[in-house]
Formats: C-alpha cells, sequence, structure tokens
C-alpha cells in the first residue's frame, strides 16, 4: 500500500515519482489481467489466477469427461440393444405366422396335401427365422446364437471404479425366466427350439403325405402348444432386453444432466464475468492515465528545487 511522504525538497529520493510509477506498474498490470481475461474468455487462465479455482475446475473436468463418454458407451449398448429387440420382435411375428398355420392344419376341413402345403410354407418361414438369428449382429459378433455376453460401463464412482451393465444373451441365464430354464437354445431350428425340449422347426420339412408328422392328427395338439411355448419364451427373452433399454434410457438421460449441471459449475469457476472484467479495465485505464500524469508532475518537482540555488 503507498503512502502519502512529505519531504519534497529531497530530490536524491523522489519519493512521489516512486509511488506514481509503483500505481501505473500496478495499473498496466490490472489493464493486461483485464483484457486476457476478455479475449479468452476466462477468469482463470493459468493456477495463479486461483489456486483453489483452479484445482476444483480441473477435477469437474475430468469428472465431465468421464460422464461424457459414459453417454457415447450407453448409446453403443442401446444400439446393440435395439438390434436384439428388432429381431427378437421379428421372430415373435414368424412365429405367429406358424401359429396360424398350425391351427389352419388342425381344422377337420383340411385334407392331406392342404396340410403338407401348410407345413412346407412353415417352414420357410423358419427359415426365414434363421435367417433373422444369423444376420443379427453387432460389431461382426451374433447377438442371438446364445453365446453372446459383454459390459458396457456407463458411469464412475466417486473412487474411479467403474459401473457396469450386463448384457448377457448366453442360453445360461436365468433372468430369461423361459419354460425350461438353462437348456434354452435360442431360436436354434434345428434342435431344441426355444427352450422347448424335443421340439425343432425343421420337423415342418419332413410332413409329407405318407407321413405328416408334427401335423398329424395324433401330434397337432403337442406341435400347437410347443409352438405356443416358443412364442411365450421369445417374447420373455424381448422383455428382459426391453428392460435393458428402459435402464439405458434412464442412464442417458442421468448422464446428459450431469454433463449439463458440470458444465455449469465449471462455467462458474473458470469463466470471466464480461460486464464486470470491461468496468475492472475501464477503471484500470483510468488509474493508468491519472498515474502517468503524477509521475509526470512527480519529475517536474526538482525543477521548481533549483530556482533556490540559482544566484
Amino acid at each position: 500500500m503507498p503512502f502519502a511522504i512529505g519531504g519534497n525538497a529531497r530530490i536524491r529520493t523522489n519519493i512521489p515519482a516512486e509511488n506514481a510509477y509503483n500505481s501505473l506498474e500496478v495499473s498496466n498490470r490490472s489493464i493486461s489481467l483485464r483484457q486476457l481475461r476478455l479475449s479468452t474468455g476466462k477468469r482463470i487462465n493459468s493456477a495463479a489466477d486461483d489456486v483453489a479455482g483452479y484445482i476444483t475446475s480441473r477435477a469437474l473436468m475430468a469428472r465431465n469427461l468421464s460422464l461424457k463418454s459414459a453417454v457415447n458407451v450407453v448409446g453403443d449398448a442401446k444400439n446393440l440393444a435395439n438390434i436384439l429387440m428388432d429381431s427378437l420382435e421379428n421372430i415373435g411375428e414368424q412365429l405367429q405366422k406358424i401359429k396360424e398355420s398350425v391351427l389352419n392344419a388342425s381344422s377337420g376341413a383340411m385334407g392331406t396335401d392342404e396340410k403338407v402345403a401348410l407345413a412346407k410354407a412353415a417352414y420357410r418361414i423358419a427359415q426365414q427365422i434363421t435367417t433373422v438369428v444369423e444376420s443379427t449382429v453387432f460389431g461382426s459378433t451374433n447377438l442371438l446364437d446364445g453365446n453372446f455376453s459383454t459390459d458396457f460401463v456407463i458411469g464412475t464412482k466417486a473412487d474411479n471404479k467403474l459401473i457396469k451393465l450386463d448384457i448377457n444373451m448366453k442360453k445360461e441365464n436365468d433372468d430369461f425366466n423361459i419354460q425350461s430354464g438353462r437348456d434354452f437354445l435360442l431360436l436354434d431350428t434345428h434342435s431344441d427350439f426355444a427352450g422347448i425340449s424335443d421340439f425343432n422347426l425343421s420337423a415342418l420339412n419332413i410332413v409329407s403325405s405318407s407321413n405328416l408328422g408334427i401335423f398329424s392328427a395324433e401330434n397337432i395338439t403337442s406341435t400347437l402348444t410347443s409352438i405356443s411355448l416358443a412364442i411365450n419364451n421369445v417374447s420373455k427373452v424381448a422383455s428382459y432386453v426391453g428392460g435393458i433399454v428402459g435402464r439405458l434410457d434412464s442412464q442417458e438421460d442421468l448422464l446428459k444432466s450431469q454433463v449439463v449441471n458440470y458444465n455449469a459449475a465449471i462455467s462458474r469457476i473458470e469463466d470471466a464475468d464480461v460486464a464486470k472484467e470491461q468496468l475492472e479495465l475501464i477503471k484500470s485505464q483510468f488509474l493508468q492515465q491519472a498515474s502517468l500524469i503524477s509521475l509526470g508532475q512527480a519529475n517536474t518537482n526538482p525543477q521548481s528545487f533549483l530556482q533556490l540555488i540559482q544566484g
């Protein structure tokens, strides 16, 4: 803090000039600071500007970066889950068509040739189910072969431990809650189908006029029951995936809100108040001009004392 000191006749140490010069330095430094903040939009441009604020903002930025990464991962998980749901929905629709064929074949009005035709048509639909299964892939990995399982990192805890979401499409997954439990082989048309033991859709292709097989009078009820159970099991698997999508939607909304809140916190700490900085700049510019005038006046004082020693 400068003090007004008398004894101005002592020109060897021009105290008023030194005070004016120091004030000029302070004003120049303040002007540079305000111009820097206005040009960058940042109140904190280095750790020296605000040590505590710098540490806090950097910690918030690191956390915010993790949140943004988690949003991207959640998006990937939703894409994968949506692919699964679309395929399962399509398979459910195809099974309904097969069930319709079975119901028609159970009518006493249907002759042998008609039943064979219905079975062959149903088999073509079963082939389409196989196509759906084989083409349901994500990143070169088949999702419906009963072996797919992966984890997605959807967040981090305070100690930086990962929060993961498991999408488990393995046949051993008890969460499917299907009819025959762990024996579920998802939509394999050449073995136990959709968790139904001793039932496969390839049997539709061997129905003939000489052997109606699963379309015969003694087997048609069992066939209809198996198809109905398969539809129910596929719906249960779809509901499992749907539950995951619901959680992902909620997590995505949460993460996006948190990103906005962190951005607001970082802005409050780091960003410059333009109106305030402009006012401070004008004040510093005024003090700069005043200091220059004062310095000029202080430097002329010795000239007045020369008159005392002139002869």
